[in-house]
């Protein structure tokens, strides 16, 4: 019954997080890539510390990427989310910050408020699967912290993003 009860969970989130204008996509997952800060948590397992590192992990992906003026969560970044839910389950002392980011289309003010949206929908997702309010804090970085410079729509899907970090990696 639990088995079930977790997947249903998430799917009513996720329906819930929808939004109801003509943007129907959602965001996908993508590497965070090189630049993986060391973790290290007091009283930690070492093996499921050393996960948030290892190439090879799903949870050493910490970026879920969002489509134009979206902040909907598709059923492909469920497994991401998923597995790091179960990490802070498994790992109360561990802190996670969840930084919402935005291409630079679009108002600053309006930009921090997608970027706000953004952040909140993964954290949401992350607490209906188990990890506590008190680990994760969601915040909006809006435009300020792009990965990509370029004008053009490649780059500005790199810029559309919550990001997932853990202490000692912000």
């Amino acid at each position: 019954m639990k088995k079930l009860a977790l997947p249903a969970l998430l799917a009513l989130a996720l329906a819930a997080c929808s939004s109801t204008g003509p943007e129907t996509t959602g965001a996908s997952v993508e590497d965070r890539g090189a630049g993986v800060a060391t973790v290290t948590a007091p009283g930690a397992a070492g093996s499921g510390i050393a996960a948030l590192t290892d190439p090879n992990n799903i949870l050493s992906k910490r970026n879920v990427f969002f489509d134009f003026d979206s902040f909907v969560i598709k059923p492909e970044a469920r497994p991401l989310i998923e597995a790091h839910a179960r990490f802070l389950v498994q790992n109360p002392q561990m802190k996670m910050l969840v930084q919402g980011n935005t291409d630079e289309r679009g108002s600053r003010e309006y930009n921090l408020a997608l970027g706000q949206k953004r952040a909140d929908v993964v954290k949401q997702a992350l607490m209906l699967l188990g990890a506590r309010e008190a680990q994760i804090e969601s915040v909006s970085l809006g435009e300020e912290k792009p990965r990509c410079d370029d004008r053009t729509e490649a780059c500005y899907a790199q810029n559309r993003r919550g990001e997932m970090l853990y202490s000692g990696e912000f």
